[in-house]
């Protein structure tokens, strides 16, 4: 096998190996899920893209007050130990949906289930015992 510089190419091809060079690989989902963007919102995966466009339809033909994308809540609160500063342990849902009586549902569409998702889930069970946690699949 014989090497080459990159001189001895033609233009066209030097271009060519450049672009590739530069190209960045592609970051891949460590579920397979792909991003998918509607409304100018980025989903991270088709079934949570499916969920937001049914929610859209409940909302205009009466059956939900209204939702949120990408609710907040704080599991545990930032703290200091012997010197060391902890960050506050929080969850980003899905979707928070809103009834007309009032109720209050947290949704959280998953392909896939984490050990990570079981504690923060309890954490929120316990921190949020008057919301609903419902889980998609």
């Amino acid at each position: 096998m014989t090497r080459i510089n990159l001189v001895q190419l033609p233009p066209k091809y030097q271009k060519q190996i450049l672009q590739q060079l530069d190209e960045k690989p592609k970051k891949v989902n460590k579920y397979s899920a792909k991003k998918i963007t509607i409304d100018g919102h980025t989903f991270d995966s088709k079934r949570e893209a499916e969920y937001y466009q049914e929610l859209k339809m409940r909302k205009r033909a009466g059956e939900i007050k209204d939702f949120e994308l990408q609710p907040e809540f704080t599991l545990q609160e930032a703290f200091k130990k012997n010197g060391r500063r902890y960050r506050a342990i929080k969850y980003r849902a899905d979707f928070k949906v809103i009834f007309p009586d009032g109720r209050i549902e947290i949704v959280d569409v998953k392909g896939y289930s984490t050990k990570v998702f079981a504690i923060k889930r309890k954490l929120f069970e316990y921190r949020y015992p008057e919301l609903t946690l419902k889980i998609v699949k």
